[in-house]
């Protein structure tokens, strides 16, 4: 953090190089990938390698993606709090895979985008 830190300057472009170099170093992360357990046999696949637990599930608010509905309904049902989902665990996986294609449809945007906008900002400075 500090070298980066060191790297952006102080000069009024030091926001403009945060902001891509951050970009650029975060795209070859791996992206999470949404899952059912029940299609998966091996449990080291549901491992979260940065926080380093063996089991993890991510979601946020439900009002804000289809994926994240899902999950709530799921853990909801898993915990007893509502009446058990009735679906099969293939079906839950399609759903799982089709989140998976429009979240990597929407990054790809997004990564194209951000290309389009630092060619720019290149060519003009």
């Amino acid at each position: 953090q500090k070298s980066l830190h060191e790297t952006f300057g102080a000069d009024k472009y030091s926001e403009a190089r945060k902001e891509v170099l951050t970009n650029m170093f975060s795209r070859p992360m791996q992206m999470a990938l949404y899952f059912c357990t029940g299609v998966l046999e091996d449990e080291r696949l549901f491992r979260h390698y940065a926080l380093n637990v063996p089991f993890y599930t991510h979601f946020t608010s439900p009002i804000r993606r289809y994926a994240d509905i899902v999950v709530h309904r799921l853990l909801s049902a898993s915990l007893g709090a509502s009446s058990p989902i009735k679906m099969e665990k293939e079906a839950i996986q399609r759903q799982a895979d089709h989140c998976n294609d429009r979240k990597m449809a929407s990054k790809r945007v997004q990564e194209l985008s951000t290309d389009l906008f630092f060619a720019i900002f290149v060519r003009v400075r």
